[in-house]
């Protein structure tokens, strides 16, 4: 049975959309999740499912949006997936904790990065369904402007990697 990684948005960042992670796995277990683990509280969840990526990610997002009052938006990927973004990630002399990918809904169009506005030397690249940004100076003061980022949710490297390993484990158990 597939392990499928879900990252939902902006839960449990900045006041908004509050959900205790044990919350979070109970609704994955009652639509019938198999192996459910949370990691830290900003929305990340691992699970087991039979059913297709595009499946779980309508199904998760819908019993979010009744528990919640509004969908939040999920973007589902592999283990296989997640180790491809760590692997590829680009700006190697970035601190991974500065080196944010943000996993869209779907692939961004090609000419996404047109608009960038990096007034602190931010630097972007785009990946598919992924976004890399690297913010020199961190990301909490950043003044960036980049459209195709706001239906995506964001996660530092060292986060995504975690979730790999997570997931790999999970695999391991087969």
């Amino acid at each position: 049975m597939p392990v499928y990684i879900a990252l939902l948005r902006a839960v449990n960042v900045g006041g908004t959309g509050s959900l205790p992670m044990a919350e979070l796995e109970a609704i994955c277990e009652g639509l019938g999740f198999s192996d459910v683990k949370t990691y830290i509280q900003s929305g990340n969840v691992l699970f087991r499912s039979d059913e297709a990526e595009k499946t779980v990610e309508e199904r998760l997002d819908e019993a979010l949006g009744k528990t919640m009052g509004k969908r939040p938006g999920v973007m589902v990927r592999s283990r296989k997936e997640l180790d491809g973004i760590v692997a590829n990630a680009p700006f190697p002399d970035a601190k991974p904790n500065f080196m944010l990918v943000y996993f869209l809904p779907e692939k961004a169009p090609g000419d996404a990065l047109a608009t960038i506005v990096a007034p602190d030397g931010e630097e972007a690249k785009l990946a598919g369904r992924e976004i890399y940004v690297h913010y020199p100076n961190g990301s909490g003061r950043s003044k960036l402007k980049l459209p195709a980022l706001k239906t995506g949710t964001s996660r530092n490297l060292n986060t995504v990697r975690k979730l790999a390993e997570m997931a790999a484990a999970m695999e391991g158990k087969d």
